[in-house]
């Protein structure tokens, strides 16, 4: 269990000595794709004329070197063997092992937060059962960086104590990611409107959606564009900016699910659509509450596909099967949107930053579609004279909604601040710090990127806000926060 010590200037708020440092021994089994198909068919080559002999000595090694730090080596090599196997030229059947080679040539290893693991949002766990009383399990996501910098979605498991003491589960052994199909089924009056918001609602859409059902599958769509573009004269959809675009657009909306045996801890959201390939980053969980009362886990997380950062949602309702989908509408911008763990007066509801620097308020019927933002809270003190934003969703309180900000100062120092909004009017700021909740201290200003403090989520138990936060960047510490004293600084 952590150990608290508190700020000299706000003895309600305390620091814990735990501290979340990324692991660059946490692999994750990756396709390695070479430059082009010509190389791929040269690499082929060389492997067809090994002897079964040795290829059998070949991959004795590659287990012998691999297998330990994977939990099904062997299958990931067969579907990478799958993958690349219209590259051979020979139809002749193959040994499981050379497959296996074969594979295990088009594989290798990703160090997911080699760089860092940053930027984490807390939730109650789906699964209290085990919580002893007074106690809390709670779900952490984090952003994992690797290689190239490219960002993923991990998690990891821990407890809070009646006491407000934390302990964090240690990871479970491997790293995996889930299977990942486009999503099963879309809606034609949803995705009519996106196609409409991004402009590629013309003569060919139109065919294409009226030759769809109400509900229709990728399947079904990539069909209805195939023969639609060849009725026009396209000797394949990547010859039309329309068609390419409505494939586009059903790739970005798709599911990953994971085994159910698989720990949480080990599950990984490796970016797999067209506007994420570089990174998914800071994903902001929350615990929704629908209108029959149960409840759903959303996150709004940042897309990036290495020139255009979009913000996109995460389903889940059981962390097993993860859906990922576009957002869309003017409204939709810039990084950092944040959504209410309900609906208010029957409306959806979000925080959003459009433009670098101030935070509003949206308010929309569709959870996809956001339209009119509405000016909620300006910079207004020196350590946020540059930007102001969210740091995570809105937390309920009889008080009224507490809000985490983050500040942008002089050198560019990141602080993480506090407002309350009105229960039934969150438009009216009724509280607000003058002075940060937390800035870095000169142990946490040194990373990656020195002098932030920063976290995308945080939740109340026993009278506490525990507030989990990256350190510059690269690692992630965790701080309480006495709620009484919070909310009389507030006032």
């Amino acid at each position: 269990m952590s150990r608290t010590f508190p700020s000299p200037a706000r003895p309600w708020v305390r620091r814990t000595d735990l501290i979340l440092k990324p692991d660059p021994g946490r692999v994750l089994l990756r396709p390695f794709h070479v430059a082009n198909g010509g190389r791929a068919a040269r690499i082929l080559s060389r492997l067809m004329a090994i002897s079964e002999e040795n290829v059998e000595a070949h991959l004795a090694r590659v287990f012998e070197e691999f297998a330990s730090r994977h939990a099904d080596l062997r299958t990931f090599l067969l579907e990478q063997f799958e993958r690349i196997s219209g590259d051979l030229l020979t139809d002749a059947k193959l040994s499981e092992p050379r497959k296996l080679l074969i594979g295990a040539h088009f594989s290798h290893e990703y160090a997911l937060e080699a760089a860092a693991l940053f930027n984490p949002s807390i939730v109650a766990h789906p699964d209290q059962s085990e919580a002893p009383e007074g106690a809390l399990r709670f779900l952490l996501s984090l952003r994992s960086t690797g290689e190239g910098h490219v960002s993923s979605i991990s998690f990891r498991t821990g407890l809070i104590a009646a006491d407000g003491a934390i302990a964090v589960d240690p990871p479970g052994k491997y790293s995996r990611s889930g299977r990942t199909k486009p999503s099963v089924s879309y809606e034609k009056r949803l995705f009519r409107r996106k196609l409409q918001e991004l402009g590629l609602i013309q003569s060919l859409a139109e065919r294409v959606l009226a030759a769809l059902g109400e509900t229709f599958s990728f399947s079904d769509l990539n069909g209805a564009v195939d023969r639609v573009c060849r009725d026009a004269g396209f000797r394949a959809p990547n010859q039309s900016h329309e068609a390419r675009g409505i494939l586009l657009l059903a790739r970005s909306n798709y599911e990953t699910r994971f085994a159910p045996e698989a720990p949480l801890s080990e599950k990984v959201l490796f970016p797999h659509g067209p506007a994420e390939i570089n990174g998914m980053e800071d994903a902001r969980f929350v615990r929704f509450q629908q209108d029959d009362g149960t409840f759903v886990y959303y996150a709004t997380y940042t897309a990036y596909d290495g020139r255009v950062a979009i913000p996109q949602l995460l389903e889940t309702c059981d962390f097993e099967t993860f859906r990922m989908s576009s957002l869309n509408g003017p409204a939709v911008q810039n990084k950092g949107l944040a959504l209410f763990p309900r609906k208010i007066n029957g409306l959806y509801a979000m925080l959003s930053r459009q433009d670098n620097e101030n935070i509003f308020l949206m308010y929309s019927d569709l959870l996809h579609f956001w339209y009119e933002p509405r000016l909620l809270a300006r910079p207004t003190f020196p350590w946020e004279f540059i930007q102001l934003g969210n740091c995570g969703s809105p937390i309920e309180l009889p008080e009224g909604w507490l809000v985490l900000t983050h500040g942008v100062g002089p050198m560019r120092e990141y602080a993480i601040g506090a407002m309350l909004l009105d229960a039934e009017d969150p438009s009216r700021v009724i509280g607000r710090l003058p002075e940060p909740l937390l800035t870095a201290t000169a142990a946490e200003r040194k990373g990656y990127v020195p002098n932030v403090v920063y976290s995308c989520g945080s939740l109340v138990h026993a009278a506490r806000l525990i507030l989990p936060y990256a350190m510059s960047d690269q690692a992630a510490g965790f701080a309480t926060v006495d709620l009484d004293g919070l909310l009389a600084a507030l006032r």
